[in-house]
């Protein structure tokens, strides 16, 4: 049997692995973390402005942001191939009381989106980004051909807004409620829950949706079963980049029907890896909801067809997997691997560990003193 550990992760900087392939490097790590401070100052002046150029005549507070999603959950990877692109979500707050001042919250949620798009498009022109706006539950900007910057928008209870820091705290994963708001129905504000998190939508005006308690869930998982569960779901999101050049499960999907399946295995990321995607097809066939709020399926989502077909991939990864790990042979593991994750995977074979038992049953056979049988033992 073969370590492939290795090839996935190692402490040797120098020596290449699928989880240093999956980083984004130097260059487009501060080119996204510049964007990101533009995009937020922009927004922090430009939406009291232009709100104040609206005629709003109470005094506009500025936005405060999180940042949600894989970049707070240190699950972001690179994108494997076109037209991928790195998602980054950072989310825009304003308080509850701000945003009800106007009678009827479809009205609030159009003028939500209308006024953070007005206060970016010079930014976007100045630098060159593509603004988009005919995403559902966010402003998107696009920063480069490998990277976009999507705005949730929210309305937040007040005593929640004041806790939100102005600095750049990596914060929630992002979440669409089932539930929805809808326009025809609760076209009211004394209808909709004063004490929830909303999200702005293009069609459905708010929805519930409070992205934090994922976040809080994932990194509390970490924290109790080690690094490894986050580079396990990093590997499981990069098969899924590698086998659907769009669409696929969601990266929520994936860790909420991964992480309670996972098991620690000490120095043996293919072992840990091989153990949740074993369990992981019927899993997804059982269906899987979301960990903090269990009415919610996140595999209705994807429908039954995707269902189906994520279920069949990473049943047919699993078993590549596993005669990866039960090989004799490094370079056709290597290839196998490959042809699994792609160019990421590198493709040492000279890195690959023989355990002790494929030594053992790999050495010749040696005669022995032969054994005594005696008429006392059992035949």
């Amino acid at each position: 049997m073969l370590n492939l550990s290795p090839l996935f992760s190692t402490t040797d900087i120098d020596e290449p692995s699928l989880l240093n392939n999956l980083d984004l490097n130097e260059g487009e790590r501060i080119s996204i973390k510049l964007a990101k401070t533009e995009i937020r100052n922009c927004l922090r002046e430009g939406i009291p402005r232009v709100l104040k150029e609206k005629g709003y005549t109470s005094d506009p507070p500025k936005p405060r942001f999180f940042t949600q999603g894989s970049s707070a959950y240190l699950t972001l990877n690179r994108p494997a191939q076109n037209p991928q692109q790195a998602d980054i979500d950072d989310g825009c707050y304003l308080p509850m009381s701000f945003m009800s001042q106007t009678t009827r919250p479809s009205i609030a949620a159009a003028a939500f989106f209308e006024v953070a798009q007005a206060a970016l498009a010079p930014l976007a022109r100045l630098r060159g980004w593509k603004l988009i706006t005919d995403k559902a539950t966010c402003v998107r900007i696009e920063i480069s051909t490998f990277a976009h910057v999507d705005i949730p928008l929210y309305a937040i209870p007040d005593k929640e807004f004041e806790t939100l820091t102005r600095a750049a705290v990596q914060d929630h994963g992002f979440l669409n409620a089932e539930e929805a708001v809808r326009k025809a129905e609760r076209d009211a504000w004394t209808k909709l829950p004063r004490n929830a998190v909303l999200l702005a939508h293009r069609e459905r005006d708010w929805i519930v949706s409070d992205p934090r308690p994922v976040k809080d869930w994932f990194l509390a998982a970490v924290d109790a079963r080690g690094e490894q569960l986050r580079r396990i779901i990093r590997f499981i999101k990069s098969v899924r980049d590698w086998k659907w050049a769009s669409g696929g499960p969601s990266s929520i999907l994936l860790m909420a029907g991964a992480v309670p399946l996972f098991e620690r295995h000490h120095g043996r990321d293919d072992q840990a890896l091989l153990h949740v995607v074993t369990k992981l097809p019927q899993v997804l066939r059982n269906g899987v909801n979301n960990p903090v709020e269990p009415t919610e399926s996140l595999t209705k989502r994807l429908g039954a067809e995707g269902v189906k077909e994520a279920a069949h991939t990473f049943e047919e990864f699993a078993k590549v997997l596993n005669a990866c790990c039960a090989a004799s042979n490094a370079e056709q593991a290597c290839i196998w691997l490959i042809q699994q994750f792609g160019s990421r995977m590198p493709n040492r074979p000279d890195r690959v560990k023989v355990t002790v038992a494929a030594t053992i049953a790999a050495s010749p056979a040696i005669a022995g003193p032969s054994e005594l049988v005696g008429r006392t033992k059992a035949g």
